[in-house]
């Protein structure tokens, strides 16, 4: 039974939209290519499967982990669980993303076999001009993406903003979206590669050709009602340690954001799994019969065997808490 603090190699993704950052700024083993996209901290997707980095259990798979002692890892608020129902991953956009659409759980099992995918994104860096795609302006209907799809002008049609470092942005299946260049950011999503691609800026993949989109797929994914999206503003909650912000809750996961500054405060559950993940300086992790350290850009799990855990930080440091929500 795993009681101890869970460190995962990371997958590394490279692709056409990709940089450098998750190298120069997070620390990660990246080559000398300059189109590393994606670093997968914790996955369980396909043949994406996360391994354990150090330890007694290095090389064991998180799937391995499940099979050998569902309760123990996940907890027992879960209910029948067959995978890990989280994946959380770094994204470097050095050049736009595509625009792009998540369907939601039935119609991602009814047109790509796989679960939706709800995501929320937490803002590690960003360049000047740097903008942020999120949900549709008031008032674009479908017929009028319709057409702005024809005539090739998407842009106008989405809102937007620049970003600030610590903004998040939730994104529920049916949000149209797109990251812009010149961001870095961690992505906590559902544990899903399930992607409708509506609008790729009229460019091309690495053979020379334009990349495949998925424009009847995106209409029926796109919750239209939706409107424009804004960072969340979350109340700063003062603690003795601290500061504590509740940026997300929803049926899949939710996220808080600690920023500690003298003290401990206790993290994680016998019943359910807990995800830290560092945003800056460097924590201390007690617990489980052991102590580790977690600096900017590393992820870690906390097994619900291991009961709560200690975080503190010698000077000052700042972690993402992500934990299952309702409807994993």
């Amino acid at each position: 039974m795993a009681t101890d603090v869970i460190r995962f190699e990371p997958i590394l993704k490279r692709l056409i939209w990709g940089g450098r950052k998750l190298g120069t700024l997070l620390g990660k083993s990246i080559g000398e290519e300059s189109d590393y996209a994606e670093s997968w901290e914790l996955a369980d997707h396909g043949s994406d499967v996360s391994r354990v980095a150090e330890g007694p259990l290095a090389g064991v798979s998180i799937r391995e982990l499940i099979d050998a002692d569902v309760v123990g890892l996940l907890g027992t608020e879960l209910g029948d669980v067959e995978r890990f129902p989280l994946l959380i991953k770094f994204l470097d956009a050095e050049r736009v993303l595509s625009v792009q659409v998540h369907p939601d759980d039935a119609l991602g099992v009814e047109l790509v076999g796989d679960r939706g995918k709800t995501e929320a994104w937490v803002i590690l860096d960003t360049e000047p001009g740097a903008l942020i795609y999120a949900g549709l302006k008031a008032g674009v209907d479908r017929r009028a993406l319709e057409l702005g799809l024809e005539r090739g002008e998407v842009e106008p049609l989405l809102h937007r903003f620049e970003p600030r470092v610590g903004d998040c942005v939730f994104i529920p299946a049916g949000t149209v979206h797109a990251i812009g260049a010149g961001i870095l950011l961690v992505e906590v999503q559902q544990m899903s590669d399930a992607t409708f691609r509506l609008f790729d800026w009229g460019r091309t993949g690495p053979d020379g050709k334009p990349r495949a989109l998925h424009v009847a797929e995106s209409m029926q994914a796109i919750d239209f009602k939706r409107g424009p999206v804004e960072p969340v503003r979350a109340a700063l909650e003062r603690e003795r340690w601290g500061t504590r912000e509740r940026l997300v809750n929803c049926d899949y996961f939710s996220i808080e954001r600690l920023d500690l500054r003298e003290g401990a405060t206790g993290v994680g559950s016998a019943g359910h799994f807990t995800i830290l993940i560092g945003i800056e300086g460097g924590l201390r992790i007690e617990g489980g019969g052991g102590s580790t350290l977690l600096k900017r850009g590393e992820t870690v799990l906390l097994p619900a065997a291991g009961g709560e855990f200690g975080v503190s930080a010698d000077v000052e440091g700042t972690v993402l808490v992500v934990r299952p929500g309702r409807g994993s």
